[in-house]
């Protein structure tokens, strides 16, 4: 069972588990230490957008643990054996193996772009054939599994509380049982071991050639690093059932004990415009009851329905504008994907990219070179930054701590960074450079280096991709223009001042008139 921490300086963070229904603070298995499980993907098609949203989230949620003090050991799965990969491989005229180690290093290769790197481990389940056999003789051995005609299958009779994380009966999660229902002893008995069909990969086993079910794969990785008993089991909303029944089921039976201690499930991707969202509601917001698997899982964006590949987005947008796009909901609410929400997440990006390159104007210093505190301080950690970017920060501490909303602590964010340009306009710190309101800046963002760090947010500048002489000339060109515009107005010829602005808003250029100079930025 967990234990209380050990000790007093970790922050109180409340977490909703799925299992129990409700919030309650984070006391860990070792104290001051998480571990955390994601279930990963089945590698048989290039990863979308859906692939990517378990990882970001879970990647924010260790990044904001750390910062807080735990240690967190984040394991994410591999399913590299499964009828899918097995089907596409013969449809391509390869291998099982070969379309895997190809899928999984289209995956690694988006979660990179991402910046999701804070995974410690990811386990294949080719690489644990022998843990999980293992795992199945134990369950054997204890009267809860079964084997028949080579196939081995979970006797759901034998758990006493089978359907505890959806709250159903034994009789409600059976269905006609499937193509192998004559060798069940019930239709609700799910599959161990599939004994292997004719020039299909297989395994040895005590039962014959064959290879391990989806669901008995997670409990046996997770066990084999992670433990019997560990802190934070995640997923979509979309594997509460069968799939995380069914790990509860296998774990808790061997073992004894609870699996995980927190079950977190995040909302699935839909289609902006999708019949059946949620919608209405502000990003911050919690879910209702409204939002159930069912639902959320209807309209969801999955290969079934045509998401396009992950890298095919990435030729038109920003990582960090999809990064950002994921993290403006509350991770249990379902997430509204599409070009609209994406040009909205861009134009978010770049308020905090003006205000970058206007400190930038001012002190001579890049945000992006600014130290990042890496550990959670007090109050005192915000040093002179003002009663109003003070409270900002506890604001946004407090949202994080609260089951990590982040959709309320990018809200906080941008309440920063309207906070901190006022403070430039009302000092005039463009046009004069008062010692102290400068060192009150430098504070100012300093803390705003910190918190979006722990949402893996704004960590470098943005990579531009280099025109050369290209470059050089659209700026000389638009020095030219600007200085057009500026001899209009001195001329009293507003309409061809307005002209020029408008035009260049047309073609995605934002002129800023500024106390030292008009400058200009790409939309």
């Amino acid at each position: 069972m967990a234990t209380t921490e050990a000790t007093t300086s970790l922050p109180t963070i409340d977490i909703y588990s799925t299992l129990s229904k409700k919030k309650t603070p984070l006391v860990t298995v070792k104290p001051g230490h998480v571990g955390m499980y994601l279930c990963g993907p089945t590698v048989y098609k290039p990863s979308h957008i859906g692939h990517m949203v378990g990882p970001v989230i879970f990647d924010t949620v260790k990044r904001y643990l750390t910062y807080s003090g735990w240690s967190v050991t984040w394991v994410v799965n591999i399913t590299d054996v499964d009828d899918k990969i097995i089907a596409e491989s013969a449809t391509r005229g390869t291998t099982m193996a070969k379309l895997a180690e190809e899928m999984t290093a289209d995956y690694l290769d988006n979660l990179a772009c991402l910046g999701v790197e804070s995974i410690d481990s990811m386990p294949k389940a080719t690489e644990h054939i022998g843990t999980i056999i293992t795992f199945i003789e134990g369950l054997i051995a204890k009267g809860c599994a079964y084997a028949s005609d080579g196939d081995v299958y979970f006797d759901v009779t034998q758990d006493s509380d089978y359907g505890k994380l959806t709250n159903r009966s034994v009789d409600q999660t059976q269905g006609e049982g499937g193509s192998t229902a004559e060798r069940k002893r019930s239709a609700a008995d799910f599959a161990l071991w599939k004994q292997a069909k004719p020039g299909e990969p297989s395994w040895d086993s005590p039962w014959g050639k064959g290879r391990p079910g989806w669901h008995i794969e997670c409990s046996a990785m997770s066990k084999a690093i992670l433990g019997p008993h560990f802190d934070i089991h995640g997923g979509g909303l979309d594997l509460v059932f069968p799939h995380h029944e069914n790990e509860i089921a296998q774990s808790e039976s061997l073992h004894d004990c609870p699996m995980a201690t927190y079950w977190m499930h995040n909302g699935l991707m839909q289609a902006a415009g999708a019949a059946g969202k949620v919608g209405g509601r502000p990003r911050g917001a919690e879910p209702s009851a409204a939002d159930d698997a069912a639902a959320q899982a209807a309209t969801k964006i999955s290969k079934s329905t045509g998401a396009e590949p992950f890298k095919n987005l990435l030729g038109r947008h920003r990582p960090e504008v999809i990064r950002l796009l994921l993290l403006s909901t509350h991770y249990r609410s379902p997430i509204h994907f599409g070009e609209e929400p994406l040009g909205e997440s861009a134009r978010a990006m770049e308020a905090f990219e003006r205000l970058f390159a206007r400190y930038e104007r001012i002190g001579g210093k890049s945000f992006y070179a600014l130290p990042s505190r890496s550990r959670r301080e007090g109050d005192a950690a915000a040093g002179s930054v003002g009663d109003d970017a003070r409270e900002l920060r506890t604001k946004f501490l407090a949202a994080m701590d609260d089951d990590f909303n982040t959709a309320i602590a990018i809200a906080t964010l941008f309440d920063f960074v309207r906070t901190a340009n006022k403070f430039i306009d009302q000092h005039g710190l463009e046009a004069k450079k008062p010692a102290a309101e400068l060192a009150a800046l430098d504070a100012m963002m300093l803390v705003l280096r910190e918190l979006p760090g722990t949402l893996g947010l704004f960590l470098k500048a943005p990579q531009v991709a280099s025109g050369g002489a290209d470059e050089a000339l659209v700026g000389k060109l638009m020095d030219l223009i600007i200085e057009i515009r500026a001899n209009a107005r001195k001329s009293k010829d507003f309409a061809t001042a307005d002209l020029v602005r408008t035009k260049l808003t047309e073609a995605g250029i934002v002129l800023e008139d500024r106390p030292d100079g008009t400058g200009w930025t790409k939309k």
